[in-house]
């Protein structure tokens, strides 16, 4: 069976410069996500054109957009791009000159020139899930999610915070304060 080698990670995108490159429908896509996820990402949007969508959208969340075709220096100060044009040139033009500032890139719809995936995501208040696929299935992806946003209770996060603070209580090395918290929250998982 093949693996998922991806190592999954929480980026503070509202401290992060991200550079969003593409102003129709899969741009408006990108930018839901990330704003979904992040709605205080520090995000700019350049495009020739934009749809109404992503209009209404930046608006509504303070987002710059920038009306223009893409050249490189609009990598400057970036530290992370994400590449949804509709023309597969300019995409592995993005790609390469990326590369090249050495800058976590995502090319939509193309699996081989990402860096990182935009996955599933869940949210219940602290909490958060990633959901990955590999880029294989972003439907399998989305499934997930909506199976898990409905069998996680909305109180989740009072049990987050309360564990938190029953956290800090704890006196004791951090093996025996792992070993309390294991302890403690092993009825979560079914077995068997």
């Amino acid at each position: 069976m093949e693996r998922n080698n991806l190592y999954p990670i929480f980026l503070k995108v509202s401290q992060l410069n991200v550079m969003l490159i593409g102003g129709g429908n899969v741009g408006f896509e990108k930018l839901s996500f990330l704003l979904k996820s992040s709605p205080n990402a520090n995000v700019v949007v350049a495009a020739e054109d934009f749809s109404k969508e992503i209009i209404d959208l930046a608006k509504a969340h303070d987002i710059p957009l920038m009306w223009r075709s893409y050249t490189k220096n609009l990598l400057h100060k970036q530290h992370m791009v994400i590449a949804a044009t509709n023309d597969v040139e300019v995409n592995k033009e993005i790609y390469r000159d990326a590369k090249v500032k050495q800058l976590l890139v995502n090319i939509a719809d193309t699996p081989a020139l990402c860096d990182f995936y935009l996955g599933g995501i869940v949210t219940k208040g602290n909490l958060k899930i990633a959901i990955s696929t590999n880029g294989k299935s972003p439907t399998m992806a989305k499934r997930l999610r909506q199976f898990f946003e409905e069998v996680i209770p909305e109180n989740v996060d009072d049990l987050v915070l309360n564990l938190n603070k029953y956290r800090k209580t704890i006196k004791g090395n951090f093996t025996d304060k792992v070993t309390r918290l294991n302890k403690l929250t092993e009825g979560f998982v079914i077995k068997g």
